[in-house]
Formats: C-alpha cells, sequence, structure tokens
C-alpha cells in the first residue's frame, strides 16, 4: 500500500486524459489556453500502464478527467479496460468527471463500459449565464447529455462553483432541478488556482453564506454520508435530496486526504493545492521496468505536504497552473 510521510495510505487516483476542452470556463482555463504539444501527453498504453501500477501499490479507486476528458481520441478504450479491472476486482471503482456536453453521444457507452457515477460541472441553468461563464457553451448540450446520463442508469452529482451574481441568484433552482431529477449537488468554492485566483477575488462566494440563503427556503440536516471526496452534504427535508459543500479554505480535510492527481503529461501532483510535482513521463519512455516505476510513484506519494495552500495565512504560495492541468 502506498503510504504517504503523515501516514495517510492513498487509495484514490484522479487521472487527467487530456488538457484539452471544448469549454472555457472562466474560473478553469485562459480564453486563448495553450496547450501541451502532442508528444508531451502520455499515450493510452502509458497511462494504462501507471494505473496498472497504482493498482498494483494499493489504489482502490480511480476518477478520469480533463480538461474534458471525453474530447480524448480512443477514451473509451481505456475506459473499458479499466472497467473490466473492476469488474475482475482489481479495482474497486472507476469514475468520471465531466463538463456533459459529449454526454448525449457517450452516456451509454460509459455505463457498458463499467462506470456507474459520474460528475458534471453546470454552474447555472439559465443558458445566457451558462454561455457567459464557459465562454459560448450551449446549456442545452449539457441538459441533453444529463438525460442521457439518467437514462444509462448512471448515478449523477452536479458540480457547481460558488460565484457572487450566479450562484445566489440560480442556486435555489439549481437544486430543486437536480433533485426532481434524482441528482445529487455539490457546491465548490472557487479554488485559488490560475485563472481562479481572479475570480476569487471578484466573484468568490463563500459557501457558509450560501448555506445561509439555501436556509432561508428549506430545512437542511447534516448528513453522514461521503462520497469518497471531501465534499460535507446536508439533506433537505423538503426536497428529500442531498447537497454536498466542498469548501477548502473554510474546512480543513487535509488530514483524511487520500488522493492524488496526475497530469496528462505524467506529472505526478501529491496535492491539488501545491506546486510540487514528480515527472513520471522520463521513467515511462526510458524502458524501465515495473519495479522502478512502483520506485518512482513511491517517491512521488513521498512528496504529498500536510497541508495544502488555499487557507488564509498559509505561507505557501496557491499554484499558478490552470485547474484544467490536473481537473479539480
Amino acid at each position: 500500500m502506498l503510504i504517504d510521510s503523515f501516514k495517510r495510505p492513498i487509495e484514490y487516483l484522479r487521472l487527467s486524459l487530456t488538457d484539452r476542452c471544448d469549454l472555457r470556463c472562466v474560473y478553469c482555463m485562459s480564453e486563448r489556453m495553450r496547450f501541451e504539444p502532442h508528444d508531451q501527453i502520455l499515450s493510452l498504453e502509458e497511462i494504462e500502464r501507471v494505473c496498472a501500477a497504482f493498482i498494483r501499490l494499493g489504489v482502490r479507486k480511480i476518477r478520469l478527467t480533463g480538461g474534458e476528458p471525453l474530447v480524448r481520441r480512443n477514451a473509451l478504450h481505456l475506459i473499458g479496460i479499466l472497467g473490466e479491472w473492476v469488474r475482475d476486482g482489481r479495482l474497486g471503482e472507476l469514475t468520471l468527471t465531466t463538463n456533459g456536453t459529449r454526454l448525449a453521444e457517450f452516456a451509454g457507452h460509459l455505463a457498458a463500459a463499467g462506470i456507474r457515477r459520474i460528475n458534471v460541472s453546470l454552474d447555472t441553468l439559465d443558458p445566457e449565464r451558462f454561455a457567459a461563464l464557459t465562454r459560448g457553451g450551449r446549456l442545452e448540450r449539457v441538459l441533453e447529455g444529463l438525460a442521457a446520463a439518467r437514462a444509462a442508469g448512471l448515478r449523477v452529482r452536479v458540480n457547481a462553483v460558488a460565484l457572487r451574481g450566479v450562484t445566489d441568484r440560480d442556486g435555489p433552482a439549481l437544486v430543486e432541478w437536480c433533485h426532481g431529477q434524482g441528482f445529487d449537488l455539490c457546491f465548490i468554492e472557487v479554488m485559488p488556482l490560475g485563472e481562479g485566483r481572479a475570480v476569487q477575488d471578484a466573484a468568490s462566494l463563500p459557501l457558509a453564506e450560501l448555506r445561509g440563503l439555501l436556509e432561508r427556503r428549506w430545512t437542511l440536516a447534516d448528513s453522514p454520508y461521503r462520497s469518497g471526496g471531501p465534499a460535507r452534504y446536508v439533506q433537505v427535508a423538503e426536497t428529500g435530496g442531498r447537497i454536498g459543500f466542498i469548501a477548502p479554505e473554510g474546512h480543513g480535510f487535509c488530514h483524511e486526504c487520500n488522493r492524488v492527481r496526475m497530469s496528462c503529461t505524467g506529472l505526478l501532483y501529491p496535492c491539488l493545492g501545491r506546486e510540487v510535482a514528480h515527472d513520471l513521463r522520463p521513467v515511462l519512455r526510458s524502458g524501465a521496468g515495473d519495479s522502478d516505476l512502483d520506485r518512482h510513484l513511491s517517491d512521488g506519494i513521498a512528496l504529498k505536504p500536510a497541508h495544502h495552500a488555499f487557507a488564509a495565512g498559509c505561507s505557501a504560495a496557491s499554484p499558478a497552473r490552470a485547474m484544467s492541468v490536473t481537473g479539480g
């Protein structure tokens, strides 16, 4: 088993398939994003090998992210292989985070490949505000994708970034709609990564304030439910649904962090909120054997810090990289 320097077991890998995306969300990517050259991006075979190594060392859950993972060519081939590993017991769970724009095409294939639940990013049900936040995205494509996911039997959690002027207007409608569809909803504070640093200063909505706004309308009761990540959930008495809150600045969850992230170029990030990384691509492309790869994974895990750099008063600078590099 992978154990970091602070005795935390590492059981969860968040794996970026691509840094590319068909949207340009204001808190995630620059409008004129510069992407990695294709020869710097790991092949699907290299990604498969990294996944096998992590599983060999005790990882039980893999979440595929991006950018937008479903824009990666032949992503379904890799998803099918990982799904087989779920079916034969080598991997405990395979999940995916998506912007939803391609779910209408892929939802059935994802379910057939072994994915049982997904997270879908959706900040508002207002088409104009959605287009502004995503710099040109079409809300109807995401809604069609969510309908396809529901029809395919996928469990869905909608993730919404809490933004002043958006979430305080549209959050209640999003709660009603998600719970009417049978979806969980999770609100996430803006994280000060890359583009998010400017958005945080201008438009971040603290979740404590948002919860107070929601409590004027509904009865919220803290729930023991956990989805395997840092979200803390409440049950809404009137709708019967759940709302999650992820507040990296207001709620310290680092002591129980069991996850690491890897970029599509092979950079292993032990912590979302720190710049430290360990490059696995040279190892993968050097012809090194499994034992060398395992050793390098362990070396990367050893770099995992005790805490992220998001909390107020932390002396470490938050990372400059875009959110899309590691998929959040």
